[in-house]
């Protein structure tokens, strides 16, 4: 089977450095928000005041839920005994049927996931 190893690329660590530095940011800015709108613009309401704390718990929430399907992904590689995350197959008909199966599977209960969670974030 033709691999092609992710591992031998450092800008995948700092990819991933990227996305906790952004996390932090706005956890940290989670709080704040409220009183940096309102010192700004003293004539802004409450409800602009709780906008602005809605889209940073919004990303936040994003973020979060990316990181849970990155953590499902794995998992199911491990129970299917699929390669690792860090070699990628490049010829997917290599695959024999059921790792096929499975991996089609995967996908299926993570899109499925992503939908809830958009049907969950409407409401």
């Amino acid at each position: 089977m033709k691999t092609l190893f992710l591992n031998a690329f450092p800008e995948r660590d700092a990819e991933m450095w990227k996305v906790v530095v952004l996390f932090v940011i706005l956890v940290l800015l989670w709080p704040m928000v409220q009183q940096l709108l309102f010192r700004f613009d003293m004539t802004s309401g409450y409800v602009d005041l709780s906008i602005m704390v809605l889209v940073v718990i919004s990303l936040i929430c994003f973020l979060g839920l990316i990181g849970l399907c990155w953590w499902l992904f794995n998992r199911f590689l491990l129970v299917f005994e699929l390669p690792e995350i860090g070699s990628m197959v490049l010829q997917f008909n290599d695959l024999t049927l059921w790792q096929r199966l499975g991996f089609y599977y995967g996908v299926y209960a993570l899109l499925l996931l992503a939908g809830v969670g958009c049907f969950v974030a409407v409401l």
